[in-house]
Formats: structure tokens, C-alpha cells, sequence
């Protein structure tokens, strides 16, 4: 299975662990935008409201390119600031992205209570309660 993997940039330092067990697993990975790099938002933020516009409109096209090119997404939603499973916009965007076109949808974690929460219910997504062995065997 391919797997794309979506989060938070806060999330970042969880996904080594997660992709060594999922590729111990036969799984292929393809990883979030910008994760080699994941200061780049700031650097470009800090040239003006147009040229982080340009960056933000490219990064979400990039990720369509990830949804389309994968089986499933994996949704890793942790707490970040005191938001239990946070999901954040262009993590919710990925998740469109895939529901739209019919890809598997897991979250890490439950789902998140926010303002989202009834979209992400019709997403039809899987809560692994951290229990990575669960994908694909559904």
C-alpha cells in the first residue's frame, strides 16, 4: 500500500518511527510537503503576504499530486497546544483531497474536537488509537 502521510509540521518529529514501522511492513511512504525543510514556511513568510500566497497555492497543489498518487493518507493527529488530536487546515485539506477520491482515510489518533469534527465523521476515517499494525488489514 502507499501511504501518504499528512499532519501538523509540529507532528514532524513523529514520523521516522512511523514510517520505519509501516516500510518494516511492506508499505511505501510518501512524506508531507516540505518535510526535508519544514522552516521553509517561515523563511518564505517572512518575504510578504504575496510570495507566501504563491508558496501556500503550490503546496496545496503538491499535495493533491501526493493524494492522487497514494492508496491511503495516515492522519497523524497529536495534541498541539493543548487541542487534543489536532487537525489543521491544509491536514483537513489533504483529507478532502482523498476523500474526494476515494482513498482510505486513517487517523493516528480518535477524531479531534473542533469545529471540523462532523466533516471529518463523513470523511468515513479509521482510528487506529495508535495501532499502525491495523492498516491495510481492514
Amino acid at each position: 500500500m502507499i501511504i501518504f502521510i499528512i499532519c501538523s509540521k509540529r507532528f514532524y518529529g513523529e514520523i521516522p518511527a512511523i514510517q520505519e514501522f509501516l516500510a518494516s511492513r511492506g508499505h511505501e511512504i510518501i512524506l508531507p510537503n516540505h518535510y526535508d525543510d519544514p522552516s521553509s514556511e517561515d523563511r518564505v513568510r517572512a518575504l510578504g503576504e504575496d510570495e507566501h500566497r504563491l508558496w501556500k497555492a503550490e503546496a496545496i497543489r503538491m499535495s493533491y499530486g501526493k493524494v492522487e498518487a497514494c492508496d491511503a493518507v495516515l492522519v497523524i493527529n497529536m495534541t498541539k497546544e493543548g487541542d487534543e488530536n489536532y487537525i489543521g487546515g491544509a491536514t483537513f485539506l489533504e483529507m478532502y483531497d482523498a476523500f474526494k477520491l476515494g482513498k482510505k482515510i486513517y487517523l493516528y489518533n480518535c477524531l479531534p474536537h473542533s469545529i471540523l469534527r462532523d466533516e471529518i465523521i463523513g470523511f468515513n476515517v479509521v482510528c487506529l488509537h495508535q495501532e499502525l499494525s491495523r492498516i491495510g488489514v481492514m
